[in-house]
């Protein structure tokens, strides 16, 4: 599964996308009573944002993601961190029995998925990852608030025209944090025998226009990003459309969709 996320859109990813606050582990270890010896894995781990953090909480961290460029930087972050219990491998959610083998039924805590789920198959993947859950453990299912387009603020409608004139797209992906996906995403694994709960964890972060526009920018594809000097161009645009802001707050809503396996 290539998603045309490495390159420059990796290093874009790793430098600008938010991590998570301390309450979200909190809410994660205490929703699937992990202990220091359990093993989590991190479905579609990116660079690394749920799983290093939560490795500091269990035995060991298993970082899965389709992207090469993607596990290096985790891989580098992990190192600078001297966080020495994170394994990084190569693979997707249809890697899953792979997986499964190699760990054994009933021997992890939890699968972590960070607002990856919408990149993958739901209705296959929940039910088949419910055989790898010990008692108690199970999947939790996180957003990290809306896309940066799709806010209800001034300058996050202000910087939609922008991108929809650049990309000539109108954009209304919302990366699996709207309603209806999420009772997607319920209903599955409620039919798949989960008792599912849900969390949620609300906190305020504020950004630069050069944060901005570097998360605007990981968000693109390798395909779509735009060369270096035409970036200099629709940095301006946006640095228009919202001025004479430079700093832009967020109210940031953190869903945790909870499957546990009794």
């Amino acid at each position: 599964m290539d998603l045309g996320f490495g390159g420059e859109v990796a290093d874009f990813y790793q430098r600008y996308r938010r991590g998570y606050p301390p309450a979200v582990f909190e809410a994660l270890a205490e929703a699937h009573a992990l202990t220091p010896d359990d093993t989590v894995i991190d479905l579609g781990c990116g660079t690394g944002q749920l799983a290093l953090p939560i490795a500091a909480r269990v035995r060991a961290v298993v970082g899965v993601d389709p992207e090469p460029d993607m596990l290096v930087l985790a891989r580098r972050t992990a190192r600078a961190q001297q966080v020495d219990n994170v394994s990084w491998l190569l693979g997707a959610d249809g890697d899953v029995p792979a997986l499964g083998a190699l760990l054994g039924g009933g021997t992890v805590g939890a699968v972590t998925i960070g607002q990856a789920l919408h990149w993958m198959d739901p209705d296959t993947l929940l039910p088949r990852l419910a055989p790898l859950f010990r008692k108690g453990g199970g999947v939790a299912v996180v957003t990290n608030g809306t896309p940066l387009w799709l806010q209800d603020t001034a300058w996050s409608r202000a910087l939609r025209a922008v991108l929809e004139q650049w990309r000539g797209v109108e954009l209304t992906r919302t990366c699996g944090t709207d309603a209806a996906s999420q009772r997607r995403y319920r209903d599955i694994l409620v039919a798949a025998g989960y008792e599912v709960d849900q969390i949620t964890v609300d906190y305020t972060d504020e950004m630069t226009l050069d944060e901005l526009v570097g998360g605007v920018y990981s968000t693109f594809s390798v395909d779509d990003l735009p060369a270096p000097e035409q970036r200099s161009e629709l940095t301006e645009r946006i640095r228009r459309a919202l001025h004479p802001e430079t700093r832009f707050r967020e109210d940031i809503r953190v869903t945790v969709l909870v499957g546990r396996i009794q």
